[in-house]
Parts: C-alpha cells; sequence; structure tokens
C-alpha cells in the first residue's frame, strides 16, 4: 500500500509539539505541501529544522490561535488562492495546564478555555476549510479526540473528557452532512501519551508503580508514540478511506478492562 500525498495542501493546528508535529512531518515526508500552525512560536520554529521533505513535500510555519476566527480566516484565504486545502487536521488542545479537581471549585473560564480550544476551535477551523472542500467534491477532515472521549478520562478533568467527546459527536455530525461532497470527516482517539508537559506531569504523578501498572494494562504492553498516531491520520487523510466518514479510530494499544 503506498499512500503518498503529491501536491496535497493540508493544513495541521496543534502541530507545534508531539502528536501535531509527527503528523507534520509524516505528511511532509509523503509528498504533501503543509502548513503547520500553533501558538507556540518557538516550538514551531524547530519543526522547519527538523522536518525531511521528501516526494517533492514542503512545510510553513504559521502563529495561528483556533480561538481567534480573524487569524485562521487570514490564513485560510490565502490558501485559498492556490485552491484551498485537501485535508484539515485538527490536534490543537489538551488540557492546557489545568488539572483534578472536584466540579464544584472548577471556574467557568476554565471550562470554557478547554472547551474553546478543543472544540470551538475545531469547528471554527473547519468551518472555514470547508467551502472550498465544497467546491471540489473533496476533502478530509480529521479531529483528534482522546480516549478520554470514549470513556473516562485519566486526567480527572472533567471539560477535557467532555470536550473530547464533543469532537467525536462533531465529526459524526459533520460526516453526516458533508457526505453528499465526497468530504470525509473522521475522528482519531489516542490512549495516553507523553506528548506535553501537562502528560508528563501526570505520568511522574503516577510513580514508578503506576506507571507499570498503566503499561500492563495495555494490550501491547507500552505506551503510544506520536508516529503511532501519525500513521493513522495519514491513513484516514488517504483514498484507502474514502468510504469511511463519521467515524472514530481508537488508537490505544488494545482495549483495557
Amino acid at each position: 500500500m503506498d499512500i503518498n500525498f503529491i501536491s496535497k495542501r493540508v493544513l495541521v493546528t496543534g502541530a507545534a509539539r508531539g502528536i501535531g508535529r509527527a503528523i507534520c512531518q509524516a505528511f511532509v515526508r509523503d509528498g504533501a505541501h503543509v502548513d503547520a500552525t500553533d501558538i507556540l512560536r518557538n516550538e514551531l520554529a524547530t519543526l522547519t529544522q527538523t522536518t525531511i521533505s521528501k516526494r517533492g513535500g514542503s512545510l510553513n510555519t504559521h502563529s495561528m490561535d483556533v480561538t481567534d476566527e480573524a487569524s485562521i480566516t487570514s490564513l485560510v484565504q490565502k490558501a485559498e488562492a492556490a485552491g484551498g486545502y485537501d485535508i484539515f487536521v485538527h490536534v490543537a488542545g489538551g488540557v492546557l495546564g489545568q488539572h483534578k479537581r472536584p466540579a464544584e471549585t472548577v471556574p467557568v473560564a476554565d471550562w470554557d478555555r478547554i472547551y474553546d480550544v478543543n472544540v470551538r476551535g475545531a469547528f471554527m477551523v473547519a468551518k472555514a476549510v470547508i467551502p472550498a472542500m465544497k467546491e471540489r467534491h473533496l476533502g478530509k477532515i480529521i479531529f483528534i479526540s482522546s480516549g478520554a472521549g470514549i470513556g473516562i478520562s485519566l486526567t480527572g478533568i472533567q471539560a477535557y473528557a467532555s470536550a473530547k467527546a464533543a469532537l467525536i459527536s462533531l465529526a459524526r455530525q459533520l460526516g453526516h452532512e458533508l457526505g453528499p461532497w465526497g468530504i470525509n470527516v473522521n475522528t482519531v482517539a489516542p490512549g495516553f501519551l507523553r506528548t506535553s508537559p501537562d502528560y508528563e506531569r501526570q505520568w511522574n504523578s503516577y510513580g514508578e508503580a503506576g506507571q507499570q501498572a498503566m503499561i500492563d494494562e495495555i494490550p501491547m504492553r507500552r505506551l503510544g508514540e506520536p508516529d503511532d498516531i501519525a500513521n493513522t491520520v495519514l491513513f484516514l487523510a488517504s483514498p484507502f478511506s474514502n468510504w469511511i466518514t463519521g467515524q472514530t479510530i481508537s488508537v490505544s494499544g488494545g482495549p483495557t478492562q
């Protein structure tokens, strides 16, 4: 199976580190022209230095806040001059430095911050790229959710669990709506990965015994790596997934008890 994205234009949010970084690098290796966006400018700058171009692929980085509609519109309008995006992958999100607290003590503003990036951001960027996809009757939209969206979140953060579940529902609804235009919308739900300072703190909080217990519960007996998620995204973005839409693929090393 030769999956390539030669001449395809790809937009990735949350590209500076971890899963987003691996997704950008994978697309560029397979020939895509990738616009990598994030608000983490310093880390985004290093992405260019570590990305290897093959098959004519290219990478451009942009500072873009997915909660700022004007920022989104500016970038997408420039892409539309070249025909618009063929593929959009929403990775931006996470727990945003928050931690587990009893529900009654969570400030509403903290709840909103997580929803704004994880869900509202996904919708606003999708809203911006859909018109050009409709014109071509072709497009792939992929949201990065989480195992927290289909089960209980290990973070204990109510807004995070709820937001990741909302992404799954949003993909299902958009997949139904956009199918007549040949646009596929799907979700990837990763298991636990050590891909950001937030998740590294969570991992360290378990201690050696807790870490080993987590690994022992995973059928594949290892934590996931960003490339595990990137490989699934590339499949969903390829023609091999053309009859898959509104679905969620769990990439977690197997079901746990």
